[in-house]
């Protein structure tokens, strides 16, 4: 008999019956679907196919080990699958890992490919209400109708609390980018009350909309991947055509304010992807500034600091 067709209808890993993997205990007999996010085809000392694989929920990640009719378990998944799986929690080396006795991709519907994805510790409601909050510094009738017509696209409020900032850097998670944002626009509001000179609502403007085009650039399977459109044309074309878009529908939008946006929005990783290969502002500079210190500060918490501190 197929070993995965004996396998019980097991829900998925949210289920009280299938543990989180930072649950797990040696000895532990385990069912369920969770992600692969590794596959691998090695070969043992005796000469004989083994399949080294990486299963993840949300929790953490375990590796894991199918020794018997690894070709034929191959055959049955891909890496980036939810995988049902049967098997026993052992100890290798002071370390958990999975003895599978069986592993297939999971039925299509079976689960949902963002439970398994790591997510904010932030409340997304209570971000949302700090976003709202943060419009409401906006005054400029042009930069307030933008941010008004970008919180009231439903479709695009989903995507905003979804998407994460990357796929392995600071914020790299489910919710990340509304974390993200909200940091930087607080950090926006900030640095325009101890410099009342700055246009404190272009900042603020462009401290919230400067990574919109995140919400174009992942896909959301068993891990983050990157959309076609985020691969071609990243995150700040991206974001320059949504903006362009919706500012055209403003009428108090005018030339000067959406040139002075855009070019926010396109030096805030620096000036070099600026035609004049400076910044053109006082505000595009402390755009710069804030969204470098909320991501490497997050980095560093999440990361470590690195060899450049």
């Amino acid at each position: 008999m197929d070993p995965i067709a004996a396998l019980p209808d097991t829900p998925a890993p949210s289920a009280p019956s299938a543990p989180t993997i930072a649950t797990l205990r040696a000895g532990d007999e385990v069912q369920g679907v969770y992600a692969c996010t590794r596959k691998e085809r090695l070969m043992s000392r005796a000469g004989t196919p083994y399949l080294a694989v990486e299963l993840r929920d949300r929790t953490a990640a375990i590796p894991a080990r199918v020794f018997r009719d690894a070709d034929v378990a191959a055959a049955r998944f891909e890496r980036g699958d939810l995988v049902r799986i049967s098997g026993r929690v052992e100890r290798f080396r002071e370390e958990l890992q999975l003895d599978l006795r069986a592993i297939a991709r999971a039925a299509e519907g079976e689960a949902d490919p963002a439970a398994f994805l790591p997510v904010a510790y932030r409340d997304l409601d209570e971000l949302d209400g700090f976003l709202e909050h943060l419009v409401g510094e906006v005054h400029d009738p042009g930069y307030k109708g933008l941010l008004d017509l970008l919180l009231g696209d439903g479709a695009l409020r989903a995507a905003w609390r979804r998407a994460p900032c990357t796929r392995g850097g600071h914020h790299s998670y489910l919710g990340g980018l509304l974390e993200h944002t909200v940091a930087v626009g607080t950090l926006a509001l900030e640095a325009g009350q101890l410099h009342p000179r700055l246009n404190t609502d272009l900042l603020m403007t462009a401290a919230l909309v400067h990574d919109l085009g995140k919400t174009q650039e992942f896909t959301y399977g068993a891990e983050i991947g990157i959309s076609e459109p985020g691969r071609l044309l990243g995150h700040v074309e991206l974001g320059l055509r949504l903006l362009d878009e919706r500012t055209a529908r403003i009428g108090a939008m005018d030339a000067d304010r959406r040139l002075a946006l855009g070019h926010c929005v396109l030096t805030h990783h620096g000036p070099e992807a600026a035609p004049t290969r400076r910044f053109g502002s006082p505000e595009a500079l402390a755009l710069y500034r804030l969204n470098a210190l909320d991501a490497s500060v997050k980095g560093a918490l999440e990361h470590g600091l690195g060899l450049d501190g």
